[in-house]
C-alpha cells in the first residue's frame, strides 16, 4: 500500500503540473479539452440530478401538504368557534325577544309584576311545571299569575325566598276557567300532561271552532277577563284541544304577576286533580 502511495503521488503532482504548462502554453487547446470533457459528462451529470431534483420536489411537496394540513386545521377550529359564537347569538337574540315581550306586555289591573328567569324545566309524561329565580324575598306570593307576551302560561304553586314554582297550564293538576273569544261560550281548561289542553263543559250545540281565540273567563276573580291563552287546535278525537300561545316547551323568561288569586287560594291550598264529571268541582272552578 505504502509502494502504491510512493508511485502515485509523484504521478499526479507530475499530471498537474503538465496540464499546469499545457493550459499555459496552448490556451484554446486546453479550453477545447474541457469543452469535450463537459459535453460528454454532461448525460452523466444530468441524470446524477435527477434524483436529487424529484427528492427536493417531493420534499417541497410535503411542505405544502404540512402547511394545508395546519391552515386547515386553523381555519376548522375557527369555524368551531364562529358556530359557538353564532349560537350564543342566537340565544341571546332569542331572549332580547323575549324580554322585549315581556316589556311590551302591560298588565292591567296588577298589584304586583316582575319579571323572572326559568332555571329549571321538569316537564314530562307525569308534571308539568316551570322552577323561576324569585320568591318571596322579591313579593312573589302563592297563586301569582305566570305570563309571556304571548299569553298565560300558569301560576305559582309553590314559592320560597328566592324561588317559585309554577304549574303550568298543561299539568295535570291545573284548571282555568276560560271563554272562547267570539261566541262568548264559557268551558273550563283542563291540563293532562300533553302539549295541548282539553276543553271540558261545553254545550253540546256549541259554535266552536277550528282556530277560535281562547282567553280567560274573569268572572272568577281569578284571571282578568280577555287574558289570551290559546287557540282551537283540533275538534275531533276524544276532546276539543287548544294550543296555547306560549310555547310552554322553550321558556326562558317569564312575568309573574298577581291578579289577585292569591287572596282567592287558601295558604295552605295545594292544586289537586279533580274529576271532570263532578259538578262541586265545576262549581268550585267556575265560582258558581
Amino acid at each position: 500500500m505504502t509502494a502504491a502511495h510512493r508511485v502515485v503521488t509523484p504521478f499526479l503532482i507530475l499530471s498537474s503540473l503538465l496540464l499546469i504548462v499545457l493550459g499555459k502554453a496552448d490556451m484554446l487547446m486546453f479550453e477545447n479539452v474541457r469543452v469535450v470533457a463537459s459535453d460528454a459528462l454532461a448525460p452523466i451529470l444530468s441524470a446524477a440530478a435527477r434524483p436529487a431534483d424529484a427528492l427536493a420536489n417531493g420534499i417541497q411537496h410535503v411542505r405544502g401538504l404540512l402547511d394545508l394540513y395546519e391552515e386547515n386545521q386553523r381555519l376548522r377550529e375557527e369555524n368551531s368557534n364562529l358556530l359557538q359564537w353564532e349560537q350564543v347569538a342566537r340565544q341571546v337574540a332569542r331572549e332580547n325577544g323575549e324580554l322585549r315581550k315581556l316589556a311590551h306586555f302591560d298588565p292591567k289591573d296588577a298589584s304586583f309584576a316582575i319579571a323572572a328567569a326559568v332555571i329549571a324545566n321538569s316537564g314530562g309524561a307525569f308534571a308539568r311545571n316551570i322552577l323561576v329565580d324569585v320568591g318571596t324575598e322579591q313579593g312573589v306570593a302563592r297563586g301569582t299569575a305566570g305570563v309571556t307576551g304571548e299569553g298565560l302560561v300558569g301560576r305559582v304553586a309553590e314559592v320560597g325566598k328566592r324561588t317559585a314554582r309554577i304549574l303550568l297550564l298543561t299539568d295535570l293538576n291545573s284548571r282555568i276557567p276560560v271563554m272562547v273569544e267570539s261566541t262568548h261560550e264559557h268551558a273550563v281548561m283542563a291540563g293532562d300532561n300533553s302539549d295541548q289542553p282539553r276543553l271540558l263543559y261545553l254545550s253540546a250545540n256549541s259554535a266552536i271552532k277550528a282556530g277560535d281565540r281562547i282567553v280567560t273567563e274573569g268572572a272568577d276573580g281569578v284571571f282578568p277577563p280577555g287574558l289570551p291563552v290559546g287557540t282551537v287546535a283540533s275538534l275531533g278525537g276524544d276532546a276539543i284541544r287548544v294550543e296555547p300561545f306560549a310555547e310552554l316547551a322553550r321558556l326562558d323568561y317569564v312575568r309573574l304577576v298577581d291578579f289577585g288569586l292569591a287572596g282567592v287560594l287558601p295558604p295552605n291550598a295545594v292544586p289537586v286533580a279533580k274529576s271532570d264529571k263532578d259538578p262541586k268541582a265545576v262549581a268550585s272552578i267556575r265560582g258558581r
